[in-house]
């Protein structure tokens, strides 16, 4: 059996909190909603209807339990893929800037999580 070493650097965690995002590019476009798939003080991932190119920078809201505001942040996206059945994409986001108080509201989020205490047990 091959084993293969975890390459993040932030506590991963599987959940699914509200997220909206739009391209930073088109400050007009309205934000686009979906749930995410998991979560850490590096990035997220989700599932979009929409093809988004590699590198494109997004600003996110997104809307913790716990935190009267979203959390915000620019992001670009990391990777993407298209799912197997359907007109869906998975993508992957990397976190590049967001606010002191927005970064300890997020790594309590995550913290605080169960599958985040499952995870280093």
């Amino acid at each position: 059996m091959a084993y293969v070493k975890e390459k993040r650097r932030s506590t991963r965690i599987n959940t699914r909190v509200p997220l909206q995002f739009k391209d930073i590019q088109r400050p007009l476009e309205t934000y686009s909603g979906t749930l995410t798939k998991d979560i850490s003080e590096g990035g997220t991932r989700f599932t979009s209807s929409e093809f988004l190119s590699i590198f494109t920078r997004l600003l996110l809201e997104v809307s913790v339990p716990s935190f009267s505001r979203p959390i915000k942040a620019i992001s670009k996206v990391a990777w993407i893929q298209k799912q197997p059945r359907g007109n869906q994409y998975d993508v992957g986001l990397q976190f590049l800037d967001m606010t002191e108080e927005d970064r300890k509201q997020l790594g309590s989020f995550i913290s605080k999580s169960p599958a985040a205490k499952a995870a280093t047990a």
